[in-house]
């Protein structure tokens, strides 16, 4: 009988909380985001099947020792894991559109403006009872306005580690729902003819030029902003291994089995952070919603730079790109090439948006090294 009654006060069912059993329920949400909806998989399905091993009553993942407790603190906690992941995604990208078309930085930089107008907000917030974010946290939350999972996380780690959970949720969500948040918002901000402009064909950008670029990068950021180069360097590294072309072995492993094995790590410790002790608070909401208004800003006012460059070139500029300065690569890119072809059955905006898709994720990483400066 004694036996009994122990293993019934070890099980799951004798254990579980109400805030377990919904933090779960988001696990199952977020694996439903990713199977069903096809919702930025790579990452939503670690994070989700991270809430729920962590939510698991006597599991143990999340105490100290256990598997998501180790992910976190030696991935997350050090800000290595998202260092890994810029730099697979700097093997991954090629500058090429950027180059061709420098211009497009400004519309990288405008859509930036998300973060710095929701950290006004945050601190706002405190106006209303149950809110109590400092300025570090409002740091921490803006950076979900620049679309950039690895940013946030960064900068959540350093500034704000105890809303890292909601933070990358947030950050994740709006970035898996991109296709679902923008089109309206361009739609909204340009007209048919706009949406219809058909830019000219960008001109062939030379080896030397792509090996050059990430090296002048890193040396302006060097000498303007040292604490955005764990970012920048690590994106600039990856990027100077795919173009140099002589070390494809390791360009070949951090675009593949060095990024996705991160990538697994990374989501399960995000996932670690749902527990319900620690998420199911006043404080996340506020956060969610901000960050719905930081992408939303970013989003309009590229659009914005991008309808003024238009004007100002005589009408050679499509405005949609201007979508594309979030960070969200390559996503945001082919969400601006869908909406102009619906304007335009012959009009392929997908090049011409990458530039200012690229110019967001360098974006985004100087943003938050401008947040770790001031308020670090």
């Amino acid at each position: 009988m004694e036996g009994l009654i122990a293993f019934w006060a070890a099980s799951g069912i004798a254990n579980f909380t109400a805030g377990q059993v919904f933090m779960m329920a988001v696990g199952a949400l977020l694996l439903f985001l990713a199977i069903v909806k096809g919702f930025e998989p790579l990452l939503l399905l670690p994070i989700g099947f991270g809430a729920i091993l962590a939510n698991i009553p006597n599991g143990g993942f999340i105490d100290e020792g256990g598997l998501l407790f180790l992910a976190y603190h030696v991935g997350i906690e050090t800000g290595v894991f998202p260092l890994l992941i810029f730099m697979g995604v700097g093997a991954l990208t090629d500058f090429g559109a950027l180059i061709a078309n420098p211009k497009m930085l400004l519309l990288g930089a405008a859509a930036q403006f998300g973060i710095f107008a929701t950290l006004i907000g945050a601190i706002a917030l405190n106006w209303v009872p149950g809110f109590e974010f400092s300025m570090k946290d409002a740091g921490a939350i803006a950076i979900i306005g620049g679309a950039d999972g690895p940013t946030a996380i960064f900068l959540a780690s350093k500034l704000a580690p105890e809303l890292l959970g909601a933070i990358a949720v947030a950050a994740y969500s709006y970035m898996a729902l991109v296709p679902l948040i923008q089109p309206p918002i361009m739609r909204l901000l340009t007209t048919e003819s706009e949406r219809q402009i058909k830019m000219e064909q960008l001109r062939e950008v030379s080896k030397k030029e792509k090996i050059i670029f990430p090296l002048m990068v890193l040396g302006l950021t060097i000498l303007f902003l040292p604490a955005a180069t764990p970012l920048v360097g690590m994106f600039c590294l990856g990027n100077l291994m795919r173009e140099s072309g002589v070390v494809d072995r390791l360009s070949n492993t951090a675009q593949n089995e060095l990024i996705n094995i991160v990538t697994i790590f990374l989501g399960l410790a995000v996932g670690s952070k749902l527990s319900a002790d620690k998420f199911l608070q006043l404080e996340t909401l506020g956060i969610l919603v901000l960050g719905a208004i930081a992408f939303a800003i970013g989003t309009a006012t590229g659009v914005l730079m991008a309808k003024l460059m238009n004007k100002l070139s005589g009408g050679k500029i499509n405005p949609l790109i201007g979508a594309a300065g979030v960070s969200a690569v390559p996503m945001a890119a082919r969400v601006v090439n869908k909406v102009g072809l619906e304007a335009n059955q012959h009009n392929y905006l997908l090049m011409h948006a990458m530039g200012p898709n690229v110019a967001g994720v360098l974006g985004s990483a100087v943003a938050a090294g401008v947040l770790i400066a001031v308020l670090g």
